[in-house]
């Protein structure tokens, strides 16, 4: 609330102004009752205005016209900010007010784009207008245009182009859709925008358009001088209503053909126990477009739903509308519970009394709820199709052109996307859309019985293959190898017949890039010198971890503000152990946790402690003799500090059985390592429980570690950190107890070596320990499938994959034309000969111990090409190929293109 104080200039002042339709100021509307306006990010704001009838312009509303708020800051120039005018289409009144004061409800100037459709263009499939791998602005510019050719919304202005946004940047996204004759360009606007392919707002009369989260999407709630927003400078009310009325742990994906798939979110609370819930998915086939669609519900309903509205300050506020933030930039602000967060505007609404007095609130999403809207629009595009980020802006690799039939498809776009697969590993989907074909290659109309989608890995050589079948312009597809590049082309049949293939799109499959949930604080004891840092293998909300989740990282630091480092880590719930921490100096913890992409989340909260003496500071490194004290001269309830004797305190032999009362030592008295095997009689421990947080051979150097709370045994073989371990998790696959066996580092710790067993699963592999992506060979096993190969986390990926189809998939490159040794199994490669020569001789390099059967092909250089050729000789050495002369009588040019193997045979 800003109360307004005679002679002094308002802090934040709003006024209304008016403007003939489509034309003019008329002048100002100083005698309202009161006012409400609303301005959302990509929707039409509102306003409501009560105004008497004897006001200074109220002659102005008895008609038509254009209402505009304005605001000022410290009596400054007026300003009308985005989405500030409105049409004056509504009124209302009481015949009874004898004052006759009227009530307008004004809807924002874009209400009136719902007055512009889409006609039937020169071009229809199916009665409906398509649009081919085109942006957005090019659709709506095409609306606009039109509607404005037929003198729809003459006052209307763009600063956009098919090319450009209004900021001038390229647009971002690739659209391919049809859109039935009768769409509005209101209704455009929003399912664009709530796809997550625009933003959009109106400035006075003109429309502008951004790519969606740039010009709309500012993030101030960073670097040196964020917009925060403080309570009780900036905000004064910060109401919050939370629900768990959405919460789900398991969701059961109904798609095509009998397809179901369970997908379940172990990160997610569980207050009552497992929580179900259903989706039917139709046009869905593969599983693991289920398995991302159904990760992608889950997500959204794996938590309380919070709304936050923030009260504004103005006479005291630092920050305020407009002039610092507007709808869509990121703010920091007091989030769910006044946690200060960087959280997004979604609306802002003020209010003016008829006082004066102003008064307004804000709409505050944070980025829970913004990352949900992302995977609610990714759904979206993967069950209707129609949007694509764009290629790499690769080329596709060369080919040989398809046959004829129907016409080539238009308008392919590919949107590629990353999920966790049942096993926790990162895999790759796509969502293809293309234009439906309507003619043959001869223009002569046509009616597809369906399409297949082809894939490659784009490299030249790379074979193509079919990855879906549908009668629908839209395909879904996954698995795919992440950070992986593919080229995508379709074509449409008709009749048995095959059509030609689209032109190529090149599509990078992105990496998992979603760190696993932030973990619980951890929980900090000391004892005996030690610190000990506990996890209780959560998340911060109370869920447990993803099913890609690796390890946490145990971060300590001097400082609350760090610098923090990595002293541990741990795989489940446990406890790490910090030693050599001077006494009395406080220690700050706090986790991240780590998936097996090394994908890292934000930080937990800290927690602090500090270690303490084990004896008081006045005997700190003296020696107690049994002969230098006085029988009875010491008391232990009065001049010993408990704890404070060890035993490297004591002298040998000091104190003997005779000198302790019964029961006087326990397991808590004793210090680590102070009693050894010659310390206990024989049979002392036989046939009892061994209890204890850590059992280990030695304090330091080698030794063995048996830790009850990790489940694990670790193996130092010298007094270096460097160990190997194995152990039991209970998180990789929920219900089942999962052993794995890690080896140490190398020497300059970019290698380690895991494996895995899991009652379906196991997995040999080498990895980096630093962000844990793979690093080099790998076997992996499940109970659908098998593979094997090698893997740096990058475009060296080549493996073999098998499975219960029967048939063999392989990935990766072949050496060409390289000496690989006498042994080798394949040897391939091409070469080219100049025009000129009649024959090309192979060779293998080495000997080889074995025969080779050649298999090759030739091809010719000219396009017209006339020739015959042969395998004319081969040994263990090489082979060789001769070839006639082709067109008029003469050698041209010839590549050649072999595939060699060693076989028993005997030629």
């Amino acid at each position: 609330m800003q109360v307004i104080i005679s002679g002094q200039a308002q802090r934040f002042a709003l006024r209304l102004a008016v403007y003939e339709p489509n034309g003019d100021r008329l002048g100002s509307l100083p005698h309202h009752l009161g006012f409400e306006a609303a301005l959302p990010l990509n929707d039409t704001s509102s306003l409501k205005v009560t105004y008497p009838a004897a006001g200074v312009g109220s002659g102005w509303l008895e008609q038509p016209c254009e209402i505009a708020v304005e605001y000022a800051v410290n009596g400054d120039v007026w300003v009308e900010p985005d989405g500030g005018r409105f049409l004056r289409i509504k009124r209302g009144s009481d015949n009874t007010d004898l004052s006759r004061t009227r009530t307008f409800e004004c809807p924002g100037w874009s209400w009136q784009l719902r007055k512009v459709i889409m006609y039937a263009g020169p071009v229809m499939a199916d009665g409906k207008r398509p649009f081919s791998a085109v942006s957005a602005g090019a659709i709506l510019r095409t609306l606009i245009d039109e509607g404005q050719a037929r003198g729809a919304v003459p006052g209307l202005d763009v600063d956009f182009s098919t090319t450009h946004d209004s900021s001038g940047a390229a647009w971002d996204k690739a659209l391919t859709l049809e859109l039935e004759p009768g769409v509005d360009l209101l209704a455009l606007l929003l399912n664009l925008s709530e796809q997550g392919v625009i933003d959009w707002t109106m400035s006075g009369r003109t429309l502008r358009v951004f790519n969606e989260g740039s010009e709309l999407g500012n993030d101030l709630a960073s670097g040196p001088a964020p917009v925060d927003l403080r309570l009780s400078r900036d905000i004064d009310e910060a109401p919050d209503t939370a629900t768990l009325e959405d919460l789900a742990t398991a969701i059961l994906i109904r798609g095509e053909a009998g397809l179901s798939v369970e997908v379940t979110n172990p990160a997610a609370p569980q207050p009552w126990g497992r929580w179900e819930t259903s989706q039917s998915q139709g046009g869905v086939s593969d599983q693991g477009t289920a398995i991302l669609l159904g990760t992608n519900a889950l997500e959204r309903a794996g938590r309380e739903r919070a709304q936050l509205t923030r009260g504004i300050r103005f006479e005291v506020a630092r920050w305020l509308p407009f002039e610092h933030y507007q709808p869509g930039d990121f703010v920091l602000a007091p989030g769910d519970q006044g946690v200060m967060d960087s959280l997004r505007l979604r609306q802002i609404t003020l209010a003016v009394g008829a006082d004066g007095s102003i008064s307004g609130n804000l709409v505050l999403n944070d980025r829970f709820i913004e990352r949900e809207l992302r995977l609610a629009r990714q759904a979206a595009g993967i069950l209707a199709g129609g949007v694509s980020s764009g290629g790499t802006g690769g080329e596709p690799a060369p080919e040989q052109p398809g046959g004829r039939a129907a016409a080539p498809p238009a308008g392919l776009i590919v949107e590629p996307a990353a999920y966790t697969d049942e096993y926790g590993f990162a895999r790759g989907q796509v969502t293809a859309t293309w234009s439906p074909v309507a003619a043959d290659v001869n223009g002569v109309a046509i009616d597809p019985d369906g399409y297949e989608l082809y894939a490659r890995v784009n490299a030249v050589g790379e074979a193509w293959r079919l990855i879906a079948s549908t009668d629908d312009t839209t395909a879904t597809y996954s698995p795919l190898i992440v950070n992986t590049t593919y080229g995508f082309k379709v074509r449409a049949t008709a009749q048995g017949t095959k059509g030609e293939f689209s032109a190529p799109y090149v599509a990078l499959i992105p990496d998992d890039v979603t760190p696993p949930p932030v973990p619980s604080t951890p929980a900090l004891s000391t004892r005996l010198g030690v610190i000990e840092v506990g996890w209780n293998g959560l998340g911060q909300n109370g869920g447990g971890m993803s099913s890609d989740f690796e390890l946490v990282r145990v971060y300590m630091a001097a400082a609350e503000n760090g610098p923090f480092d990595v002293v541990d880590s741990l795989r489940a719930a446990g406890v790490a152990l910090v030693v050599d921490q001077p006494y009395n100096t406080l220690r700050w913890f706090r986790f991240t946790s780590v998936d097996r992409r090394g994908n890292e989340s934000a930080p937990s909260s800290s927690a602090s402690i500090s270690t303490k003496p084990l004896v008081d500071t006045d005997i700190i490194g003296k020696i107690i003799s049994g002969a230098n004290i006085q029988a009875g001269t010491l008391n232990a309830a009065d001049a010993m500090i408990a704890n404070t004797i060890t035993g490297n305190l004591v002298q040998a032999n000091a104190i003997n059985a005779g000198h302790l009362q019964a029961n006087a030592v326990t397991v808590d008295k004793l210090a680590a390592g102070s009693v050894n095997a010659a310390a206990l009689t024989a049979d002392a421990i036989t046939g009892k429980t061994i209890t204890g947080s850590l059992f280990r051979t030695a304090a330091a150097g080698q030794r063995i570690v048996i830790d009850p709370a990790t489940l694990s045994i670790r193996f130092f073989p010298g007094s270096s950190t460097n160990f190997s371990q194995l152990f039991t998790r209970d998180n990789i696959f929920p219900g089942e107890a999962t052993f794995q066996i890690t080896s140490g580092q190398n020497q300059v710790g970019s290698a380690q070596s895991q494996f895995m067993v899991a009652a379906g699963f196991n997995q040999m592999r080498i990895y980096d320990p630093g962000t844990n992506n793979d690093n080099g060979g790998f076997v992996e096993s499940a109970e659908d499938y098998a593979r094997m190969g090698y893997s740096d986390g990058g475009s060296a990926e080549q493996s073999w994959w098998f499975d219960g189809s029967a048939r063999t998939r392989h990935y990766g490159k072949w050496w060409d034309h390289n000496d690989l040794g006498p042994t080798a199994g394949i040897n391939s490669g091409s070469l080219i000969t100049s025009s000129g020569f009649s024959g090309q001789q192979i060779s293998y390099g080495s000997t080889m111990q074995g025969n080779m059967g050649p298999v090759a092909t030739v091809r010719d250089g000219n396009t017209s090409a006339n020739f015959y050729w042969c395998l004319t000789a081969s040994n263990q050495s090489g082979f060789t190929m001769g070839w006639g002369p082709s067109g008029s009588s003469t050698f041209t040019g010839k590549a050649t293109y072999w595939w060699s193997f060693r076989h028993n045979g005997s030629a």
